[in-house]
């Protein structure tokens, strides 16, 4: 298949789309612990989707992991549950951070690491950013941080327009120090992500050579990366059932004493199917960014930057159409819109940097 990087900028945008939406779902889950709520949309999308939507996308799916090479598979699982890893401590950095802080500091570091390690760690650094496709793709690399670190700007000023009220809840927790360390191992191991579809490369190669589509080769990967993620996430869901006692939550509808509403319901079966909602829409993010990968050329390395952007681009527009940005001030939300405007200028940039290097002339 011939790439088609604005095809592939396009699945990208898909896969932030379903990224900046999946939390929506779970504000419909009631009377539920977080981590019994997260444990089973994790069910959902780290394992029911991701094996389901392979086995039919796929050439013979468990004939090409059992022959895929035991090094790749290793360490696509263990990248995989260091990602787990960041995923689960980005929690903390909002709760030390805040919200906008927070993210505009974890994403920044997930962004640049998780676009340049890879090649840096394979060796093609230098010949990837040696060509003029190569500089239009650093050029929009720096264009998407920032973006994020102007998006996180607005989220600032937001915070600082707060009531007091508000203010001195956000501020209980607040602790800068800690907050940078946290949201910096946050955003270094969420990175993990990226390394471990590089590390996976076998066994979509592998996948090719049984018949899978180009598009598609990208689906037995996640099987493995995202069985990591599931393991780290799945113990400390558990450690968290334990000691706070929620485990019954799975399967009884009857809250116990030891939660803020005992005595109460709650609605089952609406919690299990807005969980799972949940679970199938976030794994689409990566659904799609698989299939953007497959079109990205020798640049692959670049859909990293592409998912974040476009991340941070929907996720806003949620946030826009939930009312969370109303009462701001017009700096403010000035703000807000030159992040967004520099995020989608950093996809289009990226996404013609990669045309340049599909060019059989501009090499």
């Amino acid at each position: 298949m011939t790439a088609n990087p604005f095809l592939g900028v396009m699945f990208h945008w898909l896969g932030g789309l379903a990224s900046g939406s999946f939390y929506v779902p779970f504000r419909q889950v009631k009377k539920w612990s977080w981590e019994v709520y997260w444990l089973v949309g994790g069910f959902f999308s780290w394992i029911i989707a991701p094996w389901i939507l392979a086995s039919i996308q796929t050439r013979d799916l468990f004939a090409v992991l059992r022959e895929a090479p035991t090094g790749a598979l290793g360490w696509a699982y263990f990248w995989g549950a260091m990602w787990g890893l960041g995923g689960l401590t980005f929690g903390l950095t909002m709760r030390y951070l805040g919200m906008s802080l927070g993210m505009a500091v974890a994403l920044s570091y997930c962004s640049v690491f998780g676009t340049l390690m890879p090649p840096i760690f394979n060796g093609t650094i230098v010949d990837k950013f040696s060509t003029g496709s190569g500089h239009w793709i650093g050029f929009g690399i720096i264009v998407c941080v920032l973006g994020i670190v102007v998006t996180g700007l607005a989220g600032m000023s937001k915070d600082r327009e707060m009531s007091e009220e508000k203010k001195k809840e956000a501020i209980k927790e607040f602790n800068f120090i800690k907050g940078i360390l946290v949201a910096t191992f946050s955003g270094i191991m969420s990175a993990s992500f990226a390394y471990g579809l590089d590390a996976a490369a076998p066994i979509a190669d592998l996948s090719a050579q049984h018949g899978t589509s180009t598009l598609w080769t990208g689906l037995p990967k996640l099987c493995v990366v995202l069985l990591g993620g599931f393991t780290s996430n799945f113990i400390w869901c558990v450690l968290l059932n334990v000691k706070n006692r929620t485990g019954y939550q799975y399967f009884s509808s009857t809250l116990r004493q030891e939660s803020p509403a005992a005595g109460e319901r709650a609605p089952m079966l609406n919690n299990y199917l807005f969980s799972a909602l949940a679970g199938v829409t976030w794994y689409m993010q990566f659904f799609f960014y698989t299939m953007g990968e497959t079109q990205m050329g020798d640049y692959k390395f670049s859909s990293w930057t592409l998912h974040m952007a476009s991340i941070i681009i929907f996720s806003s527009l949620w946030g826009i159409a939930l009312k969370e940005w109303k009462g701001s001030g017009a700096g403010t939300k000035q703000k807000l819109a030159l992040g967004l405007a520099l995020l989608v200028v950093s996809t289009i940039i990226v996404g013609y940097g990669n045309y340049l290097g599909a060019q059989p002339a501009a090499q």
